[in-house]
């Protein structure tokens, strides 16, 4: 990893983090006042059934997905924390009513933007994993990061992830919107002076940083 003061800087992607983290705050607080609306109805008992059911697993995904959205695609200052515990529940959330199952065999608390890392990772493993996965995300005494996904398929666009390395003109046309974590990874990580692998095969999807 290369010393602070040979970080480069982005300010388009930095404008990008603080809008990331403006629609998320800002998101919050009304997805908590729906979800607490859905508690006081249900104490008084006048509404029950599968109508209830599936407005109280909307809202609980819709925050799980704010609170993961957050930490991947928010500002993530030098001097920021995130603790080991807020990110396992972050990516468990995430992970919750879909077909990945995610572990985070992280033990120490860690710089909020090395988290931005392996959660941007994580979003672009799970592009390659249509038919689900076990995933768990594991970080190395020398700080490295490792995603690791065991999975009946992956389907891979090989230019898609050539952004990782050589940037955006890499993809040959123009990112979707549901492909903005290989740009904002490409960003992250050439300011932070580590380089992504990737390697995939039968069994699953290796990512490891470097």
């Amino acid at each position: 990893m290369m010393d602070d003061h040979s970080h480069t800087v982005h300010p388009t992607q930095t404008l990008a983090e603080l809008i990331g983290s403006r629609l998320c705050h800002d998101l919050s607080n009304p997805l908590g006042a729906i979800g607490n609306g859905v508690e006081l109805i249900e104490m008084t008992g006048a509404a029950d059934g599968p109508e209830m059911e599936l407005i109280r697993d909307a809202v609980a995904d819709a925050q799980a997905r704010v609170r993961f959205f957050r930490l991947a695609f928010g500002a993530a200052g030098p001097d920021q924390v995130t603790s080991t515990r807020e990110a396992a529940a972050a990516l468990t959330g995430y992970h919750r009513a879909g077909r990945i199952n995610s572990s985070w065999n992280v033990a120490p608390d860690l710089a909020r933007r090395d988290v931005k890392l392996a959660f941007l990772m994580v979003l672009c493993a799970e592009s390659a994993l249509p038919m689900g996965a076990e995933l768990e995300v594991s970080h190395t005494a020398s700080g490295q990061w490792q995603v690791r996904a065991e999975a009946p398929r992956v389907a891979m666009d090989e230019a898609l992830w050539s952004v990782l390395r050589f940037g955006p003109s890499a993809a040959g046309r123009a990112l979707r919107p549901a492909e903005a974590q290989f740009l904002a990874l490409h960003v992250l990580a050439e300011t932070l002076g580590v380089t992504i692998n990737y390697v995939a095969d039968d069994g699953g999807l290796r990512m490891s940083t470097t």
